[in-house]
């Protein structure tokens, strides 16, 4: 592979709006690639009908828990690696490679063997129905084969980030989204008549698997995706290269850093998916069709994800290696900057949102009542965008810093004290429909703005990453 030119946070040539963009684009097409592969596929799915849906989508939020342990790790690895980037260490920037490959060697193993174990006891702990338990059960069995895979993606992007390269996890993720895309399409569908121009016909072959053959879509690009990092993480040429030569052994002084910023960026993932869950079972009372009406509409939302994540990102490894480079006026700069394009970008997510939100849904299903139900939510939540974005770009801050406690603190009393409680107290004590969640989001997110916007004002992040910049790890 050819070299590639790093990412340097000190060029003055580039004004801080120009680096932010040149960080965020990538990750921003990446999320609209995942975003639209997601709408494809929850399409494809839910042609299917509201049971193939909510048989795909009852066991997310105990997936997502357990897939948040290692995503809570790539948050500690990605600060030491924009902080040792921005110091320019490269050899430490090298050992943190090795050592997230153990991590995933470690942990990602155990993970996919639990989830595979409790294929069809996860769908049940959700209280799926009956008519779509074997489904949900099948689905869980078949994706868990990619599941390491994915796990091993998802850890190395998020080393990839910390050194400013955000184009490898574009491409990473558009590999997979199209493996995943034509494989749904092959699987899923049957053997049938196709029809171009209104003139040529022929027929298009099709293994007719339905959710089973999403599942292995979904598996096959997961797969593919893992190897595709592994393959740039080894063999791509710009200094930050990783051989089998070198020492695998672990340190156990650099673990414990990575596992220091990491444990309350985990916790935050565990409260907010344990959240979700409770969420979810509350939702289930409610019947199959606001089950289904909420993962769609979960879906559409993920539209206005996808800036957001990309902003947050962005600030993470600016924050990180400006701390690394000693550069604190560079962080705060960086910091307010993408506050502003944020909102301005957000505002209009929102409208979208308000405006389209039955047309969103309808791509995904055309049952009527599940339309109606999360149209509802939808047109409420467009009114959250701006708040939410801006607790991601502050929380990017702050992580960039190494100050992940206080994340962690406002997750478990906003998601808990005023999510989790308020949602359950709305449909199960007084009957409230799936709209009611909106609003308690709503609430959720102003508050725990005003939260981080205190936390940052102080100015306590900043003696984290001093402190945390000045200890020095051999490499």
């Amino acid at each position: 592979m050819a070299k590639k030119r790093n990412f340097d946070i000190n060029d003055t040539t580039r004004s801080p709006a120009r680096l932010i963009f040149l960080l965020a684009w990538p990750v921003f097409l990446e999320q609209i690639f995942t975003t639209l592969v997601s709408y494809a596929d929850t399409a494809m799915v839910g042609a299917l009908g509201k049971n193939a849906t909510a048989s795909v989508s009852i066991s997310n939020s105990p997936i997502f828990l357990m897939n948040g342990v290692i995503m809570a790790l790539g948050v500690g690895i990605t600060t030491l690696v924009a902080q040792a980037t921005g110091a320019g260490e490269k050899a430490l920037v090298k050992k943190l490679i090795r050592h997230a490959i153990m991590i995933i060697l470690y942990l990602g193993i155990p993970i996919t063997a639990v989830i595979a174990l409790l294929h069809r006891a996860i769908p049940q702990w959700m209280g799926a129905d009956p008519e779509i338990l074997d489904t949900a059960a099948q689905y869980n069995l078949i994706v868990s084969a990619g599941r390491l895979f994915a796990l091993m993606s998802m850890t190395l992007n998020s080393v990839f980030r910390g050194y400013g390269d955000t184009r490898t996890p574009l491409k990473a993720n558009l590999t997979t989204n199209i493996v995943n895309v034509i494989g749904n399409y092959f699987l899923i569908n049957p053997t049938h008549e196709v029809t171009l121009f209104k003139r040529f016909s022929f027929m298009m072959p099709g293994a007719g698997w339905g959710v089973a053959g999403a599942a292995a879509a979904t598996a096959v690009s997961m797969f593919i995706g893992g190897m595709f990092t592994l393959f740039v993480a080894f063999f791509r040429k710009n200094g930050f290269e990783v051989s089998l030569k070198e020492s695998y052994r672990i340190d156990w002084k650099l673990m414990k850093k990575i596992f220091r910023i990491s444990l309350p960026a985990m916790l935050e993932r565990i409260f907010m998916s344990s959240s979700g869950i409770f969420v979810t079972r509350s939702v289930a009372t409610l019947g199959t069709a606001s089950v289904a009406a909420n993962s769609l509409a979960l879906t559409a939302e993920s539209m206005s994800f996808m800036p957001g994540f990309a902003f947050q990102m962005a600030t993470t490894t600016l924050v990180g290696q400006s701390i690394g480079a000693n550069r604190i006026d560079r962080a705060k700069v960086f910091t307010r900057t993408t506050c502003l394009i944020a909102t301005i970008v957000m505002l209009f997510t929102g409208a979208v949102l308000f405006l389209f939100a039955p047309q969103l849904l309808s791509i995904f299903t055309p049952d009527a009542e599940v339309i109606e139900i999360g149209s509802a939510y939808l047109r409420v939540v467009g009114f959250l965008q701006v708040p939410q974005v801006l607790c991601w770009v502050l929380g990017g801050a702050l992580r960039g810093a190494g100050d992940t406690k206080y994340n962690f603190y406002i997750t478990a009393a906003t998601n808990w004290g005023i999510r989790t409680l308020f949602s359950i107290i709305a449909i199960r004590v007084l009957g409230m429909q799936l709209v009611a969640i909106a609003y308690i989001c709503i609430i959720e997110g102003v508050v725990r703005l005003a939260l981080l916007y205190l936390r940052y004002r102080r100015g306590k992040w900043i003696e984290i990453g001093q402190r945390m910049n000045a200890e020095k790890i051999s490499a």
